[in-house]
């Protein structure tokens, strides 16, 4: 925040950032468009309310992660970090501590069930959110990429090598059998993947941009591959409202 220019606009990304950025960008009467997922804050609203409560939270998510390390920012009380079923059992927590979880929004769904069984087995008074915070989009495409895995040789997902979400969907086609890649963009596509290949899926991180895509689509194209399957935007029934500070300028004149 400190690299921030005098009278500048500030954009909190969909990550979300810790209290004291935000407290940070008041003091200095910086122009700021909260940018984060809603999603996002409906964890960040739990772990403040748990604090409230007197409770220690244990975070599932990723260390260093931008999400985690905002969210970790928003918390009133005691955070505990876990990333595995092992850090669950080496835990040192204190008899008759009460205790809630939260997770990271883009974790491998199936990882962080586990870890949430092992979570509830071990301490059975627990408390956690009554719905699940792994993003929808997240888990669209986890469900998604399951089935294209299956029925490809090569999966390429295009995301950033620092996107949580986009690196569970790498993992998860690996999981099921398929080679599978993180890509950027087209450009960083080599030929030698495709090689002796019958099959390669695309799919995408949550955040990627279509121009992205649909720059890898057209790369396979020149690359000999027949296009096939679905490239419309999916409806996936979920719509949030622009931040107050952009609603006016997208209002009709």
């Amino acid at each position: 925040m400190s690299d921030v220019p005098d009278g500048a606009t500030v954009i909190f990304s969909a990550h979300g950032v810790a209290r004291e950025v935000q407290l940070a960008a008041n003091l200095r009467g910086l122009k700021v468009l909260d940018a984060t997922c809603p999603l996002v804050t409906k964890v960040h609203s739990e772990m403040s309310r748990y604090g409230r409560e007197g409770k220690t939270v244990i975070l599932v998510g990723h260390a260093g992660h931008p999400e985690v390390e905002g969210t970790m920012g928003q918390a009133t009380g005691p955070v505990m970090l876990v990333e595995s079923e092992d850090d669950v059992a080496n835990l040192q927590v204190q008899a008759g501590t009460p205790l809630a979880y939260a997770t990271q929004t883009t974790l491998s769904v199936d990882d962080t069930a586990k870890i949430l069984d092992a979570l509830r087995a071990r301490f059975p008074d627990i408390e956690g959110p009554r719905k699940d915070d792994i993003c929808y989009a997240t888990q669209n495409r986890q469900d998604a990429i399951r089935e294209l895995a299956k029925e490809c040789d090569v999966v390429l997902v295009v995301g950033s090598s620092n996107s949580s979400n986009s690196n569970r969907l790498r993992e998860l086609a690996e999981q099921m059998g398929a080679r599978a890649f993180l890509v950027d963009g087209a450009e960083f596509i080599q030929d030698d993947w495709l090689t002796g290949v019958q099959r390669v899926g695309v799919s995408a991180g949550a955040s990627a941009p279509e121009v992205l895509v649909e720059g890898v689509l057209d790369r396979l194209r020149r690359m000999g591959c027949e296009v096939q399957g679905s490239t419309a935007r999916l409806d996936e029934g979920v719509s949030f409202s622009l931040p107050l500070e952009l609603r006016g300028s997208r209002e009709p004149s």
